[in-house]
């Protein structure tokens, strides 16, 4: 039996689609023999399945709009943005199937060789290490730097803040071994982040202030979060205890913070100033002309950031795990459908999916800004289920939690968060205010709910609030919001107004999953009320008696 037997298809999925859909990625399991072959592409088809009910919703609202007046498109656009979606589905379904074959499996094998070495000094230095290197080489993070190179050299930029995600996911690692309490760290920290920004205020730097907290979303990408994830859930299954499934969460929510700490830090050192931001060039001439170009560049960013992955890990096989054979072949076929999704999924994005979103948004802050309002409000409730790492988390949420948290809640409470939070993006670039009003309150209200819900579903929300803000965010609501700022406000406001859409994006999850547990712990009292004003109500003849 080979290991792709272990795969099964998920339960409950939809009818089977037509076997041509499946066409590309069919070739990814050529190589593989009949048996594993077989259960690979029952495994693919599951994952392209979800896939397609994910990203359909996206590309069905956006079409319907592109035959009205708020947002038209021509034949060409329509069908370039068509086949952009159709390479979205496979690259979504490969990346899927691939960090369950890979990624997942890695990070917990890595958490549960080190932690069971007893080599707490090693384990902190790999996790640094690991941090550093996998987000130097991240796409997203490239792109950040380029928008204030003016003012920071874009080198010195991606170490800082590469620096800053080694050291907090070496300091959520300690905090997993030493059992500290989340929301203290989470208090702290965040204070401290609005500290730096008080003071980059004083200096005339509210130009950094959004670029800062969009930092802590982009860094956190869909290479990064199933490993860094999984590595939590291999420390804690190892430790163990009764707050193992607690300890596993938050991995995300600290390496979160450390982006937007090393800007603040790096802005208010260099005296703030003011940055120059090009508006790109959004049209889709071309666009299929140099899905070639695209494709190869791509490849190499992602190729960049899963080498990395494969050299550490590999250094640790020899050191300190020493797998057999057939678990490092599962990992290996792994990386090559994660390698090939991301690849699929950032060309899809970068020929289709931004420019149709960055007109989408020009045309429709031009002809109505109430529709882009609710626009805006429907589009963050569909996008965030075709982000490839939200899935990952959510299987994760429901495995860790015995059910507790199901996958259709975490989804759910995600849609809203998410368009709540893309329409109050918009809202605000309507408004023209800084996007501290947002912030301030909204962390102070996620921060309260903390003490008053279960510490799981805090854990939770903080880690799904780097998720829900990945590539597909960066890549089609962004340029969405900026296209509605140039057409409003003018290019030169695109940084005050614009930028700051992926950090409200990461806000609003922290509020909405621990409203959950805060509904639970209500239901959870109303129950035992009502349970013991029964008891108090009854008869004195219902009463037995024992002797």
């Amino acid at each position: 039996m080979t290991f792709f037997s272990a795969l099964t298809v998920t339960e409950g999925t939809q009818a089977e689609l037509p076997s041509t859909f499946f066409l590309l990625p069919g070739l990814c399991f050529g190589i593989i023999g009949s048996k594993g072959g077989t259960d690979m592409g029952k495994a693919l088809i599951a994952k392209l399945q979800e896939a397609l009910f994910s990203v359909l919703p996206v590309a069905v609202i956006v079409l319907l709009v592109s035959f009205t007046p708020l947002a038209p498109l021509n034949w060409g656009e329509r069908g370039v943005f068509t086949l952009s979606a159709l390479l979205l589905v496979h690259g979504i379904g490969l990346f899927n199937l691939g960090a369950d074959l890979a990624m997942t499996p890695m990070g917990r094998y890595v958490g549960e060789g080190l932690t069971k070495s007893k080599r707490i000094p090693v384990l902190l230095a790999v996790c640094f290490l690991m941090g550093l290197l996998i987000t130097v080489a991240e796409p997203d993070l490239s792109v950040l730097a380029g928008q204030i190179s003016a003012v920071v050299e874009p080198t010195v930029l991606i170490v800082t803040v590469g620096v800053g995600v080694g050291l907090f996911l070496a300091l959520a690692i300690l905090r997993i071994l030493t059992r500290t309490d989340l929301t203290a760290l989470l208090l702290f920290f965040y204070m401290l982040l609005f500290a730096f920004a008080a003071l980059l205020l004083s200096n005339g730097g509210a130009a950094f202030l959004p670029l800062a907290f969009d930092s802590g979303g982009v860094t956190t990408g869909p290479i990064t979060v199933p490993f860094i994830m999984a590595l939590g859930v291999g420390i804690a299954q190892t430790l163990g205890g009764k707050n193992a499934g607690e300890n596993s969460f938050g991995l995300i929510a600290l390496c979160s913070v450390g982006p937007v700490l090393a800007v603040l830090l790096l802005s208010v050192f260099s005296g703030g100033g003011e940055i120059s931001y090009p508006v790109p060039d959004y049209s889709l001439t071309g666009g299929l002309a140099s899905l070639g170009r695209l494709f190869g560049e791509t490849a190499w960013e992602v190729g960049k950031s899963l080498l990395l992955m494969i050299a550490f890990f590999g250094v640790l096989q020899l050191l300190v795990l020493h797998l057999p054979a057939q678990r490092l072949m599962q990992i290996l076929f792994g990386l090559v459908f994660a390698f090939a999704g991301l690849v699929i999924f950032l060309t899809a994005v970068s020929v289709g999916f931004m420019p149709v979103g960055y007109r989408i948004g020009l045309s429709m802050a031009g002809y109505s800004e109430r529709a882009l309002l609710a626009f805006a409000f429907v589009l963050g409730m569909v996008v965030v289920l075709a982000e490839p790492a939200v899935h990952v988390l959510n299987a994760q949420v429901e495995e860790v939690t015995d059910g507790t948290v199901t996958k259709r809640q975490m989804l759910l409470a995600l849609s809203v968060g998410v368009g709540v939070s893309i329409g109050l993006s918009i809202l605000r670039l309507l408004a023209g205010f800084s996007l501290l009003y947002y912030l301030i309150p909204g962390y102070l209200l996620s921060l309260g709910l903390s003490f008053f819900v279960p510490r799981l579903y805090t854990a939770i929300a903080f880690d799904s609030g780097g998720v829900a803000s990945g590539p597909l965010t960066s890549s089609f609501i962004l340029p969405m919001t900026i296209g509605a700022c140039v057409a409003l406000r003018g290019a030169d406001a695109v940084l005050d107004y614009a930028f700051g859409v992926v950090a409200l994006v990461a806000l609003t999850p922290l509020i909405t999953i621990q409203a959950l547990g805060f509904r639970a712990i209500v239901q959870s009292a109303m129950r035992e009320r009502r349970a013991v004003r029964k008891i108090l109500s009854a008869d004195d003849a219902q009463i037995i008696y024992f002797e």
